[in-house]
């Protein structure tokens, strides 16, 4: 693994949301390993609050073993108050926001499960609010104390099922929301001037508990990404490269694939190799907007 930007790690501030598992999780542990003070956040204190296991506190302590500081936070990501809450916490105890990740999601074991969409429990349309809606509150939040500072990133963890048919409607929308809200945000922090990036990183198939547990439960269906896992911490090692890139705004705005960019940064996952881009075994490509805007 090569990490990059090792002479000012320790000051940095990190907030992942919904990190008490999967990508949130990985993208923590990494921060922590060039020297990041994160701050970890989900609703799962305890083993069994959630349908997979892992909890806040278990996170912040990877990543405090990891060489950084994790901070545990309880923040239920539906509650505008909390999240509120939470920026204001971290403004008082470190006076600063250098790294918002937007990965918090409201995933249900249903959204997997054989139907159509009409089929499964309603909540599965949670995931848009926590996680379109979500992710732009924490950004609202955030972002003022970013400009103060004038600098920072925000980061939304996405994937190709934005532009391709994956686990229905709720996902695909969900998924394509965060990418137009990262051009979006980006139109806005350049017209303030601000050294402040938005972008939309589109992760490849995890090794996470949840892929994992399904690779295992349907090996015929999901054979396919034998061979071909992501770490879920190398999006985090991405992240801390786009922030230490002198040149970072040139992914304003952008909705970027996290192997593509790090192959270009050099930064390889846990077995040594560069992760297969998302591109060759969807056919997608992130979406590029029109650049006119109307006010």
């Amino acid at each position: 693994m090569v990490l990059i930007g090792q002479e000012s790690e320790a000051s940095k501030v990190a907030i992942v949301t919904g990190a008490s598992r999967g990508a949130g999780r990985g993208i923590a542990r990494a921060l922590a390993a060039h020297g990041c003070t994160v701050y970890v956040t989900g609703r799962s204190e305890h083993e069994g609050d959630a349908e997979m296991p892992g909890t806040i506190h278990a996170t912040a302590a990877e990543v405090t073993q990891a060489g950084g500081l994790g901070i545990a936070t309880r923040c239920d990501h539906s509650k505008d108050d909390q999240v509120k809450a939470l920026i204001e916490r971290v403004i008082d105890e470190q006076g600063r926001i250098d790294i918002l990740v937007n990965n918090a999601c409201a995933v249900s074991d249903a959204l997997s499960a054989p139907g159509q969409f009409w089929e499964k429990p309603l909540a599965i349309g949670n995931m848009i609010d926590v996680g379109v809606r979500s992710g732009f509150v924490a950004s609202w939040y955030a972002a003022p104390h970013m400009v103060k500072q004038d600098r920072g990133l925000i980061v939304f963890t996405s994937s190709p099922g934005a532009m391709h048919y994956c686990f229905g409607p709720a996902y695909g929308a969900h998924k394509a929301g965060v990418d137009k809200m990262a051009f979006d945000m980006g139109v806005d922090f350049a017209d303030a001037g601000a050294d402040i990036a938005a972008v939309s990183v589109w992760m490849g198939a995890l090794a996470t508990e949840r892929l994992l547990a399904m690779m295992e439960a349907m090996p015929e269906q999901l054979a396919h990404l034998e061979g071909t896992l992501e770490s879920p911490d190398y999006t985090g090692h991405v992240v801390w490269a786009l922030f230490n890139d002198p040149e970072m705004m040139r992914f304003n705005g952008k909705t970027v694939i996290g192997a593509e960019v790090g192959k270009e940064y050099g930064i390889t996952d846990t077995g040594g190799g560069f992760p297969p881009s998302v591109r060759e075994g969807t056919g997608a490509a992130p979406p590029v907007y029109a650049s006119c805007k109307v006010k």
